[in-house]
């Protein structure tokens, strides 16, 4: 076993079920496509890195998918909204024994695998560390021991939650990462918009 875990929370994908935002602007059967290539993208990403992984999903564990299970340990995601999803996520792996965790989100194509390797190195001398994204939330949160507080009294999904988060923090050494576009509307998709001609 690694002392370092990376959980990835996805959705998942069924037509009208994914990027709803996006889905306004695009259509279902193109914000499905799209959430599929970010699957596929982040993958990519993390098939690169020796950690530990832990697959979490929305609505049942998927055996036949992307996902290999000789690299990927499945789970299903618990708790009444993102916040309690990933508080207890973190919990049941530091439960587990794991002195490094670092939960990623899987809707970046600008993710690569050094933001993993500087969200580690990070720990090495932080308590925290932060990805943040550019619409005001985090796409990477990592820690090397539980803060409950951290996921409770958010409007997930709001442009707040980074500096919400933040103030919960102002206590602890908190490392901030390179700020990236998650995509979540038709402007985020904009600027990635050769990314998904090329598909």
């Amino acid at each position: 076993m690694s002392k370092n875990l990376i959980l990835i929370f996805v959705r998942n994908p069924a037509l009208g079920k994914v990027k709803t935002r996006l889905s306004k602007t695009i259509g279902d059967q193109k914000a499905l496509k799209t959430y599929t290539l970010l699957l596929d993208h982040t993958k990519a990403v993390l098939d690169k890195r020796s950690e530990d992984k832990v697959v979490y999903y929305s609505e049942n564990i998927q055996h036949n998918d992307l996902w290999n299970k000789t690299h990927y340990q499945k789970k299903l995601q618990k708790g009444n909204d993102l916040g309690a999803r990933m508080g207890y996520a973190f919990a049941a792996a530091f439960k587990e024994g794991y002195d490094n965790v670092v939960i990623v989100g899987s809707d970046l194509f600008d993710l690569k695998p050094l933001h993993i390797e500087a969200a580690f190195r990070a720990l090495e001398t932080h308590e925290l560390v932060l990805g943040p994204s550019l619409d005001g939330g985090y796409y990477l949160l990592g820690m090397k021991t539980l803060h409950p507080s951290i996921f409770k009294n958010k409007k997930w999904g709001t442009d707040s939650v980074l500096n919400a988060t933040l103030q919960d923090l102002k206590q602890q050494n908190v490392k901030l990462l390179e700020a990236l576009n998650d995509i979540d509307t038709f402007e985020d998709l904009q600027g990635a918009s050769r990314v998904i001609k090329k598909n």
